[in-house]
This record gives C-alpha cells, sequence and structure tokens, in this order.
C-alpha cells in the first residue's frame, strides 16, 4: 500500500506538535532545544522553510526544516532536523517532507544545500559526500556531511559554519 502524503508549510498551529515529534522521534530533548534555537536566531530562520506532512485531517506527522548556514560568505541552507512519528516512519513521510523541502528551496531560488545525517538514506534525493564539493567542517567531515546543487550550480567550497550551536 502505497501513502501520497499531503505536505505544506508549517502554521503557527504547528508550533507545539512539531516539538513533539521531534521529541518522540530523537527520544531526547537536544534536537528540540536545537531546533528552538534555530526559530530563535533571524540569520539562521527563515519563515515558510518548515515543511510538514500531514495526516487527512491536517494533523503533523513529520517535518523537515532548512536553515541558514555559509561556507565562507557565501550563504546556503541545511536540511536538518527531519523527523517522523514513532508510528509513522517507513511510510514515505520522511521522504514526502525532504521532497518537498527541497523543492520549496530550489523555487525560492537557492542554489544549494547540505546535510547531515544517515549516509544511505539522503543519496536518494541527490545528496553527495560534502567533501567532494571541496566542503569541510572541523567536526563532521566524513560520509555523513552531504550536500546538494540545485539547476546546475555549485556548492561553494570551503569551510561550512553554523549561525547556531549547542
Amino acid at each position: 500500500m502505497s501513502i501520497t502524503w499531503n505536505t505544506r508549510v508549517e502554521t503557527p498551529a504547528d508550533l507545539e506538535p512539531i516539538r513533539d515529534i521531534t521529541l518522540q522521534a530523537f527520544g531526547r530533548q537536544f534536537e528540540v532545544d536545537f531546533l528552538d534555537a534555530h526559530r530563535a536566531d533571524p540569520v539562521a530562520w527563515s519563515p515558510g522553510l518548515l515543511i510538514v506532512a500531514t495526516t487527512p485531517d491536517d494533523r503533523p506527522i513529520a517535518y523537515a526544516a532548512l536553515t541558514r548556514c555559509h561556507i565562507g560568505d557565501a550563504p546556503l541552507l541545511s536540511l536538518g532536523p527531519v523527523a517522523v512519528l514513532p508510528a509513522y516512519q517507513k511510510q514515505g513521510a520522511g521522504s514526502a517532507v525532504v521532497i518537498a523541502a527541497l523543492a520549496t528551496a530550489r523555487d525560492r531560488g537557492e542554489q544549494s544545500v547540505v546535510v547531515l545525517g544517515h549516509a544511505e538514506y539522503y543519496p536518494r534525493f541527490g545528496f553527495r559526500q560534502a567533501t567532494e564539493f571541496g566542503v569541510h567542517h572541523p567536526e563532521y567531515d566524513g560520509p555523513s556531511m552531504m550536500a546538494l546543487a540545485f539547476d546546475g550550480h555549485a556548492v561553494p567550497a570551503g569551510d561550512l559554519s553554523y549561525p547556531v550551536t549547542l
């Protein structure tokens, strides 16, 4: 059975459900605090770049967030966190929000995205190891740090930095 998930940009009413999804999906407070810190940072946070997947009655069950980061002075987006309520995992909701988030970024004219995540999961969306692009981070170099360029754009080479760290 294939499920087609509805996706949309988050609304103010989604804030607490998103925090709950985060806590349930990751099983710890760190990722909730991480997301809250990004929301509070005007450099990192861009409204309209957190996409939710919903049940038919419009209850959020998954999301993908895109926040701002930099390679040198060049801005790009970072994908994550991506979270799915445990009861809905492995049903395509995570893929649906990632695809919708990346499409939103592309439609907004963004040129590239990085992700720190499962090296076996994100290549299906076109991500490749960041080091292939010359992207480095002192803590995260390795197969879990990946990058994606949109529509023939280049991923800028250099050292990756995030405005928010915990």
